[in-house]
């Protein structure tokens, strides 16, 4: 109904025929809107419309000939299940508010003079993320309702949106945020946030290190992949999740935005890339691949877009026995 209102709303505001146009002439006329910001809710809708009525198996699929034997029997493939459809409604639906999107953009252009993106929605609290559905991530841990582990740790956990479908299996929760807005979120849901330079001291031990689309906007993703390695109990898994293409980029601590640890991934497909980093940094970093898929990392959208979609390689990985 909100959507009806506003479309309602937007034709009588930035429609206008002339009278004793002709038809063809009329409807081109109607196409040229007054106002940016009404043509920006405009085309948002028509997008909208297109997604609700596409189940998006592109966002899923990988295509096994062109990965080794070895590692298709790994490969997860998802579909777009009841919670992904949840939080893209939930999505649309802010996308709708209007006054709220109108807000948001303002405070953000003021914001961002002295305050980093990720800062900024911790502030305002929009912009959470979604990775992974329940069922996902018991898929790809090879667990069930019943699990329970000792510790846990997610790294670079925003807004803790994330943190939370891993947190239910676990008896005490880590995090570490560089954000202050955000380190506050997580406090406020009751995780213990530690220091950037603390989780890996070796006074605990983790059963799961959760390392999502952080390798990309860290400084050091060399030494963060050490780190987790070293920090996992014997049976400990770490729930890797990439970008691919991989582009590095810092937010904080670099005047160029640039890693000080490169990592070089080859390939032009997902599934080259994949291969990749499997071969060329998760392997020499001591990790086994136990399985891998790939995810639609998603977040909350604004007036032009409900949502952004970049898209995820998400590996599970194991110590080598010999690592």
């Amino acid at each position: 109904m909100v959507r009806v209102i506003c479309f309602l709303i937007f034709l009588h505001a930035c429609f206008h025929v002339v009278p004793g146009m002709a038809a063809g002439e009329g409807y081109l006329q109607m196409r040229q809107f007054r106002s940016p910001m009404l043509r920006a809710v405009y085309n948002r809708l028509q997008e909208d419309q297109k997604h609700q009525n596409d189940r998006h198996k592109y966002w899923y699929s990988i295509n096994s000939t062109l990965l080794p034997e070895s590692l298709c029997e790994k490969v997860i493939e998802f579909h777009q299940d009841e919670q992904t459809n949840s939080f893209l409604d939930t999505c649309y639906e802010k996308a709708d508010w209007i006054f709220t999107q109108i807000g948001h953009s303002l405070s953000k252009s003021l914001l961002s003079w002295f305050m980093t993106p990720t800062s900024v929605n911790g502030l305002l609290q929009r912009g959470s993320m979604f990775v992974f559905s329940d069922s996902q991530l018991q898929q790809l841990l090879q667990i069930d309702d019943s699990y329970r582990g000792q510790n846990m740790i997610d790294l670079g956990a925003g807004d803790g949106m994330v943190t939370e479908k891993m947190a239910k299996y676990f008896d005490t929760v880590y995090t570490t945020e560089v954000s202050s807005t955000m380190r506050w979120r997580l406090q406020s849901k009751g995780y213990i946030v530690l220091e950037i330079d603390q989780w890996g001291d070796g006074s605990t031990k983790y059963d799961l290190i959760g390392c999502l689309n952080l390798l990309d906007r860290c400084d050091k993703p060399v030494t963060i992949l050490h780190t987790i390695r070293k920090s996992l109990t014997p049976s400990g898994r770490a729930i890797v999740a990439v970008v691919l293409p991989f582009h590095p980029y810092v937010e904080q601590g670099s005047t160029d935005h640039k890693p000080t640890e490169n990592i070089m991934i080859h390939g032009n497909t997902f599934e080259d890339q994949c291969k990749s980093f499997i071969e060329s940094v998760f392997e020499p970093a001591g990790f086994e691949v136990e399985k891998f898929s790939r995810l639609p990392y998603l977040c909350e959208g604004d007036m032009h877009q409900s949502f952004y979609m970049l898209q995820d390689a998400v590996f599970v990985l194991k110590v080598k026995k010999d690592g």
